[in-house]
């Protein structure tokens, strides 16, 4: 197995290793809601102004598959729509009370996760962090790149 090879199946070694961890308390603490729900409620909940076009982009699916998902967090009361004074064509979506609970259990698995994994990135030093970082940017706008030339999402 040459570097890239070992690069690319240790990334997904580690992202399936976190998932079969996180899933089960994941599934617990947020029964009733899909990962991709609870993954746009979080989204909603940190961005200014959101709307389906920017979902798309971010999630990297059809403006069609976001409408059905933020119909269906409508359903569940989870957002609302709403439109600015300026422009009623556009429409962008919210949290409400109900979507920031969701929201907040969300985050705060994330922070015990994160706490539980804290002693292995603590032993990282700020180069090996520069290095994992600027290689990720790198490949990732690579992939960027890839998606615009194949016209997806």
């Amino acid at each position: 197995m040459n570097k890239e090879e070992a690069i690319m199946s240790g990334v997904r070694d580690v992202l399936n290793k976190i998932a079969a961890l996180n899933k089960p308390k994941m599934e617990t603490s947020l029964a009733g809601y899909k990962s991709s729900e609870v993954h746009c409620v979080e989204y909603i909940g940190k961005n200014n102004d959101p709307n389906v076009t920017k979902l798309a982009e971010s999630f990297y699916m059809t403006r069609g598959a976001i409408s059905k998902l933020t119909k269906k967090l409508i359903e569940k009361n989870l957002i609302e729509s709403y439109q600015k004074a300026n422009n009623k064509k556009e429409i962008y979506f919210r949290l409400t009370s109900k979507g920031r609970e969701v929201f907040d259990i969300h985050e705060t698995l994330h922070q015990e996760f994160q706490a539980r994994d804290k002693a292995i990135f603590d032993q990282v030093t700020e180069e090996q962090f520069d290095g994992v970082l600027c290689f990720l940017e790198k490949y990732s706008k690579h992939l960027d790149n890839e998606i615009k030339k194949h016209n997806q999402y």
